[in-house]
């Protein structure tokens, strides 16, 4: 009787469910106009192309893998999962070899070596700023990156954290002079090939990945092993 009753419901909800709309069409028109957009902007800068085309790939990729920063720090807090996590774990990884192979190529040949402006001093005001953004992103239920892919999905909470990102992305522009100066001057830079050399960075930042990636593996485990 349970079972027909729940066979019942389940064809009542599938009735009053609206048929999906094909998407076809639309996929079809958001290429051409994609196509139509990229080369409209080649005409007028072929930088501002690329740009274009860029942007539209990295927004399909992070919109179809699901990739997000915020969740791979606050999901294992709330569900136990650190799928994500060692996502980014990887995605680290690969970037280190990646860009130390750049690096390394500009410092061999003599040459000035890029991204350098990048390393900055650090103190206990990097400290504070990344536990209050980490704080900000996931209140806000999204990083930067997360927060666009959400808005262009429709999210409306994500159009309000996206526009007072801005606005506080505006505020740290507009002091950020003062800032440097007073307060991020004052900490210590470190370029790790500069202590421990190129191969020696490499294996250690490898390395402390590779530890983490552990932890997380066998931090979700034992929360699924809690949980049954």
């Amino acid at each position: 009787m349970a079972e027909s009753n729940r066979a019942a419901t389940s064809r009542r909800s599938s009735a009053n469910r609206k048929p999906k709309k094909n998407q076809i069409p639309f996929g079809f028109a958001a290429v051409f106009l994609f196509i139509a957009v990229a080369l409209w902007l080649n005409t007028k800068s072929s930088t501002l192309s690329l740009f274009w085309m860029t942007g539209i790939a990295f927004g399909f990729i992070l919109q179809k893998g699901r990739f997000c920063f915020t969740a791979s720090m606050r999901d294992p807090y709330l569900t136990g999962s650190t799928s994500m996590t060692r996502a980014v774990i990887i995605a680290l990884a690969l970037t280190t070899i990646s860009f130390t192979a750049i690096k390394y190529g500009y410092a061999s040949a003599g040459l000035p070596i890029p991204g350098m402006s990048y390393v900055v001093p650090i103190s206990l005001a990097t400290l504070i700023g990344a536990f209050m953004f980490g704080v900000g992103m996931v209140i806000a239920g999204g990083c930067a990156s997360g927060t666009l892919m959400r808005v262009g999905e429709g999210f409306y909470m994500n159009l309000l954290a996206m526009i007072f990102f801005v606005i506080g992305s505006l505020l740290g522009a507009h002091d950020f002079g003062w800032w440097k100066e007073h307060i991020i001057s004052k900490g210590t830079s470190i370029f790790l090939p500069d202590v421990f050399g190129w191969m020696g960075a490499v294996l250690l930042q490898l390395g402390v990945l590779l530890a983490l990636y552990i932890l997380a593996e066998e931090y979700e485990k034992k929360r699924g092993a809690s949980s049954h």
